[in-house]
Formats: C-alpha cells, sequence, structure tokens
C-alpha cells in the first residue's frame, strides 16, 4: 500500500551513518555551530558499523620515524592499480597526523610500545611500519567507543531508514525518512552519507548487516555519479569454519597485521601460497593474495587455505579478537593454523567526491566507504580505510556546515515513496557470489545481467525494502563496470583477461538515466 509522507522536521546537516566517516562529519558539522540530525537505520547502537569491526590499524606517517609523506603516498598508489589520484592521495595521507591526534584528543586510546611511542606494524603492501592500532587488534572498536563517547552531546536517531534524498532543479533540498512514526521528511540544505559499503551483495563478508549499498543508491537515484564500482576488495584472510566452509552473513576476518607480524599462508600439504608470485610474499597486496589463495582452492578443490600464526610470540596478548574468534569457531591458532578463505570487504570505489567529500551536487556530501575520492584507486591499501573516513568525514562536515550557512533554510514538497527494480537478497547473493566475486569473466557477468534485468519494482517503505533495492542497484552497477573493464586490474580479477590493459588505465563512472545504469565519462566534482 502507498504511503504518503506525515511528519516534517528541519535541520542545518543530516548525516547518515555513525561509523568513522559520519560521527566525523556530525562532530565537525556541529562544531561549526550548525544544527545536526545524525540517522541510523540500526537499532543496535555502535557494534552495527563496519568501523567497530575493523581489526588492523590506522595507516599514518607519524613524526620523527623513517616513514615519510611521500612513502605512504608511493605505497598506496602502487597498491591502487594505476587509478588513485595522486592530489587526493597526498591530501589524505598528509592530513594522517592532525586526524589521529585530534582523534586521540577525543579519547582514543592506542598501544604504545615500552618507550611509549605510539606501537608501529606492517601491514601488506606497506614499505614501513606505520600502523597504529587499539586493544592489539581491536582498533575499530576503540575508535568507534572515542566517537561515540565524543560525539555523546549529539541528535543521534536510531530505526531511521532514509528512503531518498530529496533535491530540487539544483541542490539538495532533504531526506525522505521511514521511522517507527511512518514516512517523513527532514528538511535540511546539506546531507552527508556515511552508509558505508556493500559486502551484502556477497553470501559471506565481513561487514556487518548494514553494508547493502544504500548511500550509493541514495546518490545514483539523486543524480549523482559514482566511479570504480567493479573495484571491491575482498579480504584474503576471512575467517573458515573449522571444516572449511564459510557460512553466509557476516564472517570475522584475520588481520592482515598477523601476517605483518610473521605468520605464514600454507595449503592443506603445507605449501606456501604466495612464493613466486609476488616479491613481497605473503606481504603482497590484498589483490595479489586474495587471487593467490582462490588460485590454489581452484586448482586443488581445498575448501581453505591456512594461515600459520605458530611461530608468533604472545599471539593472544597481541590478536586477542583473533584468538577469541577462532576458539570461538573451535581453533586454537596458538596450536594449529587457522582456515582461511577470501571474503567480500571493501569497496575502492563510490559515489564521486573530491577530497572535501563534496559531490557534483551541491548539498550532497559523502565520506568513508560510500565515497569515492581517488584515494584507493582499483585496490585499496591496508588500514588506509579508518584514515579516509577521519580526514574526509571532518572535512564534509566542515563543508556541509558552510554550504548549510551559505544556502539557508529549504523546503521541499514531500514525495510518495519510490518504486525501485529490486530482488530476492537471497538469489541476488548467490548471483553475486558465483558470478561477480573475486575472479569474472563474460559469461558468469552476462549471466548476473540477465537475472538483474528480470527484477520486478517495489515501493521502498521500510528498511529490509530499501535495503534491497539499494542492493539491485548496486549490483547492476557492479555488473556493468565489471563487464566493461575487459582486463584485469587492482582487486578487478576477469578470469578470460588476466593482464593489465593499459589503454584501460582510467576510472569508470556510472550514472541512472531514466533507470537505465549507464557507463559515462568521467564526472567532474564540485569545486
Amino acid at each position: 500500500m502507498t504511503r504518503s509522507p506525515g511528519w516534517q522536521q528541519r535541520a542545518d546537516v543530516v548525516v547518515i551513518g555513525t561509523g568513522v566517516g559520519g560521527l566525523a562529519a556530525a562532530r565537525a558539522a556541529h562544531r561549526a555551530g550548525r544544527d545536526v540530525v545524525v540517522l541510523s537505520k540500526s537499532v543496535a547502537g555502535s557494534a552495527a558499523t563496519a568501523t567497530h569491526y575493523a581489526q588492523g590499524g590506522i595507516a599514518v606517517v607519524l613524526p620523527g620515524t623513517d616513514d615519510s609523506v611521500e612513502a605512504h603516498v608511493a605505497d598506496t598508489l602502487a597498491a591502487g592499480g594505476g587509478l588513485c589520484d595522486r592530489d587526493a592521495v597526498t591530501s589524505i595521507v598528509a592530513d594522517s597526523y592532525r586526524a589521529v591526534t585530534d582523534l586521540a584528543g577525543a579519547g582514543a586510546r592506542f598501544d604504545r610500545d615500552p618507550d611509549g611511542n605510539w606501537a608501529l606494524t606492517r601491514e601488506g603492501g606497506h614499505s614501513r611500519r606505520r600502523i597504529i592500532h587499539a586493544g592489539g587488534d581491536a582498533t575499530g572498536a576503540e575508535v568507534q567507543r572515542a566517537l561515540d563517547h565524543a560525539a555523546a552531546g549529539l541528535d543521534i536517531r536510531c530505526g531511521q531508514v532514509v528512503l531518498q534524498i530529496l533535491r530540487d532543479a539544483d541542490a539538495v533540498t532533504g531526506v525522505l525518512v521511514a521511522n517507527a512514526d511512518g514516512v517523513g521528511v527532514i528538511h535540511a540544505p546539506s546531507v552527508v552519507l556515511a552508509t558505508g559499503g556493500l559486502g551484502h551483495l556477497y553470501r559471506a563478508t565481513t561487514n556487518p548487516g548494514g553494508a547493502t549499498g544504500d548511500g550509493l543508491a541514495l546518490a545514483l537515484w539523486a543524480g549523482a555519479a559514482v566511479s570504480d564500482l567493479e573495484f571491491i576488495q575482498f579480504h584474503p584472510t576471512m575467517l573458515a569454519a573449522a571444516t572449511g566452509g564459510a557460512t553466509g552473513g557476516r564472517r570475522p576476518l584475520i588481520t592482515e597485521a598477523v601476517r605483518g607480524e610473521g605468520a605464514k599462508l600454507i595449503d592443506a600439504r603445507g605449501a606456501s601460497i604466495t612464493e613466486g608470485v609476488h616479491p613481497m610474499g605473503d606481504l603482497a597486496p590484498r589483490d595479489v593474495v586474495a587471487a593467490a589463495i582462490d588460485a590454489r582452492i581452484r586448482e586443488t578443490g581445498d575448501a581453505c587455505v591456512y594461515l600459520d600464526a605458530r611461530g608468533i610470540d604472545g599471539f593472544e596478548g597481541r590478536f586477542p579478537t583473533v584468538t577469541a574468534a577462532c576458539r570461538k569457531a573451535g581453533i586454537d591458532p596458538v596450536a594449529q593454523p587457522i582456515p582461511v578463505v577470501p571474503g567480500a570487504h571493501y569497496s575502492c570505489g563510490g559515489v564521486v567526491t573530491d577530497v572535501n567529500g563534496r559531490t557534483e551536487l551541491p548539498g550532497l556530501f559523502a565520506a568513508g566507504e560510500v565515497g569515492r575520492t581517488g584515494m584507493h584507486g582499483a585496490n585499496r591499501l591496508a588500514s588506509n580505510s579508518l584514515l579516509e573516513g577521519l580526514v574526509v568525514g571532518d572535512r564534509a562536515g566542515t563543508a556541509a556546515a558552510a554550504h548549510a550557512v551559505a544556502v539557508g533554510r529549504v523546503q521541499a514538497g514531500p514525495p510518495e515513496p519510490a518504486w525501485h527494480p529490486a530482488l530476492d537478497r537471497k538469489h541476488l547473493q548467490e548471483a553475486m557470489s558465483r558470478d561477480a566475486s573475486v575472479v569474472r569473466d563474460a559469461h558468469g557477468l552476462a549471466q548476473l545481467e540477465e537475472l538483474l534485468s528480470t527484477a520486478g519494482a517495489r515501493q521502498a517503505v521500510d528498511r529490509t525494502g530499501a535495503e534491497d533495492a539499494a542492493l539491485t542497484l548496486a549490483a547492476r552497477v557492479v555488473a556493468v563496470a565489471a563487464s566493461a573493464r575487459t582486463e584485469s586490474r587492482g582487486c578487478h580479477h576477469r578470469a578470460d583477461h588476466r593482464a593489465a590493459d593499459p589503454g584501460q588505465a582510467r576510472s569508470s563512472t556510472v550514472r541512472l538515466h531514466d533507470g537505465a545504469v549507464a557507463l559515462v565519462a568521467p564526472a567532474g566534482v564540485a569545486s
């Protein structure tokens, strides 16, 4: 049954999402004196965010070390497969120390070395030990705790499902929201998308249940562009069950820092997974390691490979989160190798923004995994995600506040909730896991696109409806972009085009035209 909006409210800035990007943006806009409303579709609190589950840490160039902005930028560009925006990477990396210092000032407690300095570890693709961490392998939980505490005075509302970004001919005018009071409107000149990723396009993922591509869909429906969505990073080491199989839903990841401390990837016969594959071996970029694991599993028919961490002294103290997850699955990582498989982890693409989170639609901003600044290119370097969320979240909140001051109060006529194509989620996840996972090919992608074309339209009036519509649209974008990229680059691997094509060293950009997903030339971003 069609529901027309009832209640109406006002704000200067609406932030959608309560992870690192959302709360960093909300704090910045609030500090600028704006009336900020933060919306979360979850009712489960901070444990619903991907930030909460981040293990490894935050990549940051610390003064007084052998590291440098230039070295961090170089590592990021190398991992990004030729598609990073060097200027964007430099801007964000150069702001890393300020961002983490600000977070520490807000109460975040990072691990210390014997001299009292922040302890540093190294992860795949990094040429230096530059990863700060908290609680051994519970960095995300500490970041979330600190931000939750710092944002305690903000207007944060749970159980709020954003159905649509409202706009007039020129700019954003607010959001259409479903909650326990029905469907209504929050009128606001500035909206910040901080909705996270799209891991639940797949049967098994390291992402929490809310990672359903909501922000991507909201931006596309509002007329904004998205870019690089074919580059979905599969974490090489997602915990498999003791029998080797991974069930659906969120699975724990085994942080890359375990390999940074010396753990080795082996198959069931004890043979190295990455020997001869890459000069950095088990610390190669994630796409290389994930593809090597996938290839070995296909070659041997085994259900998983193994991460042998038995040689790491003090494993339980350094990696308490990993230890607990393993033991919950019946595995003792101190005494036996850990069964692992690649799992859907991080979307390197997203809503096109500049380094301040601005999209091309005035009043619409994005920060965190939902945004695409050019930081990650074709493959994200480990522990650059929390960094980007902190830096761009703060900048986006500041920019959103300034835009709200410049525009002033806005008003829009409340529309009815829209109708969007939506597939049954289980069938969608099965198809994506089969045809658009670690390795893709033309036949599978064509089969996927054919299935997606059969999606019937549904009116999105609640969380399930909104998520199914968002997932279906995200899958359509991934399929179109992956089909068009007839090469292997970064974390996009084509079995039928195994080499990179220098002629395709450019980002893909997608828009909606009359409901159709269209691959277009790269879009400009508002200055």
